[in-house]
């Protein structure tokens, strides 16, 4: 479980290297992510590599005992939002607007796309 996790960990900090390293408008732990997948997709492919923490499912229920404690990680954010009440006071309204905005705006932005990619799918492939 330790190595898994230490697994987990150190494909985060790779990619974290990576992004500050180059500078990419991207997360760290997006990187760190697909290198993840990279190596549980070579796990799969390569017999050699299904040993240590990628072996036996290690990562697989290193990932299953952090989702089952995910709720533990909103602690800290929701002790943030208390902290600064006094600003969500002074500010609410402007908060709830932006928040109100941005919920319309992704869910128009989300059935666009669904219409875009649906008449792209449904188009046949003979048709121009």
């Amino acid at each position: 479980m330790i190595a898994s996790l230490s697994l987990i960990l150190l494909c985060q900090l790779a990619g974290e290297v990576i992004v500050r390293g180059l500078a990419l408008p991207m997360p760290g732990p997006v990187v760190g992510l697909l290198f993840l997948l990279l190596l549980l997709l070579a796990r799969d492919r390569f017999v050699v590599l299904a040993r240590g923490p990628l072996g036996d499912g290690g990562v697989e229920s290193a990932c299953r005992g952090l989702l089952a404690n995910l709720s533990l990680l909103f602690v800290p954010a929701g002790v943030g939002v208390v902290q600064k009440l006094d600003l969500i006071a002074a500010h609410g309204i402007a908060i709830i607007a932006v928040l109100a905005v941005s919920v319309v705006v992704t869910l128009l932005v989300t059935v666009a796309t669904f219409l875009l990619a649906s008449r792209l799918l449904t188009r046949g492939p003979s048709e121009p």
